[in-house]
């Protein structure tokens, strides 16, 4: 009887160590796994965190300006005047200067007599390859007092010229010329109209056809 009542008792306690063993196994494993995917999360938290610093670029400008007055000179002798609301440099490979509020520009000769004038709405000048451009109701007014209207206009600094592929008109004391595409010197006194489209006398009215209009 006695030894009936001790087998039972060892092999319940065989059970209860089998069941605590077997408890304990799941417990671990499950802290594991818990473990690894605490892990996991971190890991890949931290692995989005390098991509986006990798893949973030920062498209704030390093310099702003308000109301600045820009002096170009060359030689010693001033050029031109440049005034702008706001202008935003941009460094790095890009490295250019932003002027989104609008520009006007008094343009001078050798005795600092002004020789022409350049409004737009907005400008940017790309300082690498010195190609300055002006964009949006651009108007250039030269000292023969001729009037160019145009949305866009190239100023190529390195050949000191000024060009424009989009619609153009110019206005001269006889005459409003109208064409897509134009080039000058940079003072635009000796300039052309690559595709003439109309022109209309300032005395008698259209010489051949109606004011043509920009293209839309």
């Amino acid at each position: 009887m006695l030894d009936q009542r001790n087998h039972r008792f060892q092999a319940k306690a065989l059970v209860t160590k089998m069941s605590f063993r077997y408890f304990f196994e799941i417990k671990l494993i499950k802290s594991i796994a818990i473990l690894f995917g605490v892990a996991m999360l971190f890991s890949c938290k931290s692995d989005l965190e390098t991509i986006q610093n990798l893949t973030f670029k920062d498209e704030s400008p390093v310099e702003s300006g308000f109301n600045v007055e820009l002096t170009y000179s060359k030689h010693a002798q001033i050029q031109l005047i440049l005034k702008a609301p706001r202008m935003d440099r941009y460094g790095g490979e890009k490295n250019y200067i932003e002027m989104p509020e609008g520009i006007s520009v008094v343009f001078y000769d050798s005795l600092m007599n002004p020789t022409s004038t350049l409004t737009a709405n907005y400008a940017i000048n790309y300082l690498g390859t010195e190609i300055f451009e002006a964009r949006n109701n651009v108007v250039v007014i030269n000292e023969a007092n001729e009037k160019l209207n145009t949305e866009q206009l190239i100023w190529d600094q390195k050949k000191a010229v000024i060009f424009s592929e989009k619609f153009v008109k110019i206005t001269t004391e006889e005459e409003v010329l109208f064409g897509d595409g134009f080039e000058s010197d940079e003072r635009f006194t000796d300039w052309v109209i690559k595709y003439p489209r109309g022109t209309f006398s300032v005395e008698t009215g259209p010489i051949g056809q109606e004011e043509p209009q920009p293209a839309p």
